[in-house]
């Protein structure tokens, strides 16, 4: 050992003692790495393919730790400890609310969520679920923050308000300059076109981090609620030009036998939780996972490629799609964030039709803002949790045999033509239910969430039968269009138990359409078409159009993205191929599956629907460019509220022209 080395050594022996304190009474050099480690570990956690931390990001990290406490070196010790004491708090409870959420929902919390913060509350045994023991790590350090301030070296006196000013501003700019060096080449770089689009939220946190990430959407938000620019002529007419031609599509499938073949009956909508495709017409140990919906196939249209076109706002998504016909937002829902607006929706054009229009769902009125969209969108009347008798305790509220029981004595009572829309509850996440509920053997996949989730969508079946024996019973069921679809996949990523329960290996193109896969069964009053199956594509933003098609009312003037899927098989040519678009840019045609991912994963990838095997990207782009032009035109609309503007500009127009040919 070379005698440099040696006197370096006997200097840090003789200075510990005074080195220590300087440390623990600094704060920072134990707040910045214990704070580093927990994002390590949520990043290791969340386990993002292609989104390992690396060097890069420890930096990023580091330079945004530094610039949210550096603030706290112009405080005195013990001031300073406390506030990086509370500092790690909130911090630490920001990144566990993030990986709750993640597991659940496979994204961050962006602000449009925390403006649903009260909902968290209600999610009870779904969070309770998502917990492991190994979050503990997350706390470790609490005990150690706590009582750093009231140590005896908290009380001595540290450096000079000058000097923790030049301090402070030594760490901020070092802090500014380790995050922004690195975003900035990354942004020129690989993620060059990545800010700004309507990505997944986790790869904007790939290039700037956790509480980057935050800074970044707050500003996003705050620019679209505060700053935004007014859409410009041109766009605005570009999506105007798009309705007007979806709309001419829909009349011209209005030339087909079946619009207005049932012309005044009632609509009866049922919106299943979680229910997906794989399960239908599917045995497992023996069992029938759906006997009752296997059962009614034989007298119902049943879709086989149909798909939820869901986002972050999942259930509230797939109301506003199947209801509205148009889709979702990227980030948050509709439902909270433009409540405000104007929309073509079912119950409000069956409502100017002469329908009595309710809602049921054994739920607070208020989640996902209910009491006040189902009113915006047209129905008279919503029943709520509080209109229940909760004689059926299961899972979040009341459980699907008695809710639909209840809901069926309401329904009998309406004055007809009636559309009753209901939303079932009791197959949501984690899908723990009591062995009350049901008598589903899940064989090897007992005490798993993938065997819960059978129990519970066979239990759900069963809920199901019940209620459609009762309107049956009581005449409904011959006079009346039911639909019964599924709002959006499981959750659950367990590729093995799904891969065991189908028999059979699955591509990673399999995978996302099976995720994608809910069903649609409808059965019309007469009984006609019932057992066949329908191979076109369908989305949720068709079952509107296909309901108004059927009752024989007009859409051609609506603001809608959907298609009616029952008009004759030639119609449905005629009006071009069928494009089943999602929100992240993904789509299918039933022969073609694009598969959107942002820049940094390479770019979206095409595949062949039919065997899932990977396909040249040139075959995708045309339908990639229609896909896209969907998108934007539904996007503007929601965001803009180009419906109110559209209809204000009729109604003057039409007011002018009746000035002018009476004088």
């Amino acid at each position: 050992m070379s005698a440099t080395m040696i006197n370096l050594l006997r200097l840090l022996r003789d200075r510990a003692p005074r080195l220590l304190p300087a440390v623990l009474r600094s704060g920072l050099p134990l707040f910045v790495p214990a704070m580093l480690v927990k994002l390590a570990l949520f990043n290791n956690w969340i386990d993002v393919q292609y989104m390992e931390m690396d060097a890069a990001d420890a930096v990023i990290a580091a330079g945004t730790l530094l610039l949210l406490s550096g603030w706290t070196l112009l405080l005195p010790v013990r001031a300073r400890l406390v506030s990086l004491a509370a500092l790690n708090i909130l911090l630490t409870l920001i990144l566990y609310a993030d990986l709750l959420y993640f597991r659940y929902f496979q994204d961050l919390i962006s602000v449009p969520v925390l403006l649903q913060a009260r909902q968290v509350g209600s999610l009870g045994g779904s969070i309770a679920a998502l917990l492991e023991p190994n979050d503990a790590l997350l706390f470790l350090d609490w005990p150690v923050a706590a009582l750093l301030p009231w140590l005896k070296l908290a009380r001595k006196r540290g450096k000079r308000a000058g000097t923790r000013r030049a301090v402070c501003a030594a760490v901020c700019a070092a802090g500014f300059l380790m995050t922004a060096l690195p975003i900035h080449e990354a942004r020129t770089g690989w993620a060059k076109g990545l800010f700004g689009a309507d990505w997944w939220n986790v790869s904007i946190y790939n290039v700037v981090g956790l509480y980057g990430f935050h800074a970044y959407d707050a500003y996003q938000y705050m620019k679209r609620q505060y700053a935004s620019m007014p859409l410009a002529a041109e766009a605005e007419a570009e999506s105007a030009d798009w309705f007007a031609q979806r709309g001419k599509a829909r009349e011209a499938l209005s030339r087909d036998d079946r619009y207005g073949a049932y012309s005044g009956k009632n609509v009866i909508m049922i919106q299943v939780e979680a229910l997906q495709s794989f399960v239908i017409g599917r045995e497992w140990n023996g069992q029938p996972v759906t006997p009752r919906l296997n059962e009614l196939l034989g007298e119902s249209v049943y879709f086989e490629r149909f798909y939820h076109q869901t986002a972050q706002g999942r259930t509230s998504d797939a109301e506003f799609a199947a209801q509205c016909s148009l889709h979702p937002l990227a980030s948050g829902s509709v439902y909270i964030r433009h409540a405000d607006r104007a929309y073509d929706c079912l119950p409000g054009m069956l409502k100017e039709a002469g329908y009595a229009t309710a809602a049921f769902h054994a739920y607070d009125g208020g989640f996902w803002n209910r009491n006040v969209m189902y009113d915006r969108i047209g129905f008279d009347a919503f029943y709520s949790k509080k209109h229940f008798v909760l004689d059926e305790p299961l899972g979040w509220s009341l459980g699907d045999r008695s809710f639909l029981r209840q809901s069926a004595e309401r329904i009998e009572r309406l004055k007809q033509p009636f559309y009753a829309f209901l939303v079932t509850l009791s197959s949501h996440h984690p899908y723990a239910l009591p062995a009350s509920a049901g008598s589903f053997d899940a064989g090897e996949f007992e005490g798993t969430i993938f065997g819960n989730y059978l129990a519970a969508v066979h239990y759900a079946d069963a809920a199901l039968g019940e209620f459609v024996d009762r309107l049956k019973a009581s005449g409904l069921w011959d006079d009346s269009i039911v639909v019964i679809y599924g709002d959006h996949d499981n959750s659950i990523a367990e590729w093995p138990q799904y891969e065991l329960f189908l028999g059979r290996p699955l591509k990673p193109a399999e995978r996302l359409l099976l995720m994608r896969e809910v069903p649609l069964i409808l059965h019309l009053p007469d009984g006609a078409m019932g057992g066949e199956v329908r191979s076109e594509p369908g989305g949720q933003l068709d079952i509107a159009p296909t309901i108004l098609h059927l009752l024989g009312m007009d859409t051609g003037s609506r603001v809608m993205a959907g298609l009616p899927l029952l008009a004759d098989r030639e119609h449905n040519a005629s009006a071009g191929e069928r494009l089943i678009v999602f929100r992240n840019g993904s789509f299918t045609d039933g022969q073609l599956y694009y598969t959107a991912r942002p820049p940094e994963e390479g770019g979206g990838l095409c595949y062949d629907a039919q065997t899932g095997d990977p396909l040249p990207g040139s075959r995708c782009e045309a339908a990639k460019s229609a896909a896209e032009e969907e998108i934007v035109a539904s996007a503007r609309v929601v965001e803009h509220g180009l419906i109110d503007k559209w209809r204000h500009a009729e109604a003057a127009s039409t007011k002018a022209k009746t000035a002018d040919r009476f004088g």
